[in-house]
């Protein structure tokens, strides 16, 4: 029986339908529903805490629940799949490592025990990791023999402040974030004063040579290329709070304008820390409650609780459609029906 039928069967008339079509949806707990973590206990689908705000979220959702891979790091930052080895790394920064999980056993191991007080990682297109240290104030290239090679640790003659997300091009270069977070103390890094604003810079992939890109941000964070590379977005967590998006043009990045602000479900402000672009053009952002989705024209529309705040996040697996999310002293798992746009 058509639904309109069937209401109309029970006693529904027009008035009615249209009080209910009208009805508020319920409003959005900031909150996790309880849950017992450990995975012990089976829970029912749809998994609470995936969060359809708007129809355009709807049509990723698949019968998967929110998993807890591993606990115990302090600060849980930069995930990135190497797709070749079937495993994520990520670092846990104040305890100075770099963290892997194997996707065909769930173990998790210490990958490197000195990271340089690595904050976000990627990998290149030839397979080579790459990762943004706090410590060392640099850019640094993992190389297939085990050697390190430092791609940035200077603009002008003076040091970066603490290289933070970054992503690689086709083209070869890599662009990077460069906030004062992992010189702020001696937590995430060394305490030390910045020599240079705030700043997304460009390494070109032929010559090595380093340009700064964009300035016009507080402290730039996350950062991400739309899927077909035209566009970079970046999150701005100084104090405008913003993802802005920014045209590629080449080399350089112009005509920047916000994309959007993020808020809390019931109220309040929240913000992206590290995003991802999936092949449809969505930004997935680390941003209070967990994890919060952004269509291509600036519209929230889904969003994923986490009982702890989501620093980065990326896309994994053979078909790169589950999402891995570095959340504070945890790492969390969820599969989805959209891939990640690249390769890290």
């Amino acid at each position: 029986m058509h639904r309109r039928e069937f209401l109309a069967a029970a006693g529904f008339g027009a008035t009615a339908l249209s009080a209910l079509a009208q009805t508020p949806q319920p409003a959005i707990a900031p909150f996790p529903a309880p849950r017992d973590w450990s995975g012990n206990t089976p829970l029912r689908y749809p998994d609470p805490d995936i969060i359809a705000v708007d129809n355009r979220f709807r049509r990723y959702s698949v019968n998967s629940q929110i998993k807890r891979l591993h606990t115990g790091t302090l600060w849980a930052e930069g995930p990135a799949w190497n797709g070749v080895g079937r495993y994520l790394v990520w670092s846990d920064i104040p305890n100075n490592v770099q963290l892997r999980w194997l996707e065909e056993d769930g173990h998790v191991s210490v990958l490197r025990s000195d990271s340089g007080y690595s904050n976000g990682n990627t990998f290149d297109y030839q397979g080579r990791q790459i990762s943004f240290e706090h410590g060392g104030r640099r850019v640094s290239r993992y190389e297939p023999s085990g050697a390190l090679t430092v791609i940035a640790d200077k603009f002008e003659g003076k040091r970066l402040n603490s290289p933070n997300d970054g992503v690689v091009h086709p083209d070869g270069s890599i662009w990077f974030s460069d906030p004062i977070y992992g010189i702020r103390g001696n937590f995430e890094g060394f305490k030390a004063d910045k020599e240079l604003k705030e700043a997304v810079y460009r390494v070109d992939g032929q010559t090595g040579q380093i340009a700064k890109v964009i300035d016009d941000c507080d402290e730039p964070n996350g950062i991400c290329f739309s899927p077909d590379y035209k566009k970079l977005y970046l999150a701005d967590t100084g104090a405008r709070l913003q993802i802005t998006v920014w045209d590629v043009d080449g080399k350089t990045a112009r005509n920047g304008k916000k994309f959007t602000s993020l808020a809390l479900p019931g109220g309040g402000r929240s913000f992206a820390d590290g995003i991802r672009c999936d092949t449809d053009g969505n930004i997935w952002c680390g941003a209070p409650p967990g994890v919060q989705v952004v269509a291509p024209n600036g519209d929230l529309i889904g969003i994923i609780r986490l009982p702890e705040t989501c620093a980065n996040l990326c896309f994994g697996d053979l078909r790169r459609n589950r999402l891995l999310m570095a959340a504070s002293q945890s790492l969390y798992s969820v599969y989805f029906d959209v891939k990640g746009a690249h390769i890290a």
